[in-house]
């Protein structure tokens, strides 16, 4: 029994077998074109001087990657165990998440270590939200106000708590 026979009770099986009913027919290529599929000759691979981390799903080395900020610290230890596991695995990506929230935090720390102060509020893009965008602005204010006067309170409350005991 052939595929044709066997999926005929499937309304619309097979509805594209004849060329002639295929809407794309007229534009299609004989044969098909196959450039930039193929190298004919592989570049050559770039020098690799520093840890690259690869996808279990393509364990090769592609001709030319990114240099510009190989793992280091606790989310360079981070991202090695998220490249352990397949990339349709949820666990890479939450991984690579939280590695990513981590070198944050990192880059933070080594600015302050070495005695430069950045400026949150312009490098999150503040100045540029104000201009374009501000209500979010100022909802934003808002909300930070609100949660730095819960906290202000609540430490406030439980100092006056520990005092009566």
């Amino acid at each position: 029994m052939d595929n044709q026979q066997k999926y005929a009770h499937i309304p619309g099986w097979g509805a594209d077998l004849d060329e002639a009913n295929r809407p794309a027919y007229p534009m299609e290529r004989m044969p098909a074109r196959l450039e930039g599929l193929h190298w004919s000759d592989p570049p050559e691979p770039q020098p690799q001087r520093i840890e690259v981390l690869c996808s279990t799903e393509r364990p090769n080395m592609t001709p030319v990657f990114g240099t510009s900020s190989p793992p280091r610290g606790l989310s360079g230890s981070l991202r090695r165990y998220a490249f352990r596991h397949s990339e349709n695995d949820l666990r890479h990506w939450l991984v690579l998440l939280l590695a990513d929230r981590i070198d944050c935090g990192e880059g933070l720390i080594e600015d302050l270590s070495q005695g430069h102060v950045p400026n949150i509020y312009s490098e999150m893009g503040g100045n540029a939200e104000l201009r374009h965008n501000p209500m979010g602005a100022a909802r934003k204010a808002l909300v930070v106000g609100a949660v730095i006067g819960l906290v202000a309170l609540s430490m406030r409350n439980s100092r006056r708590h520990r005092r009566l005991r």
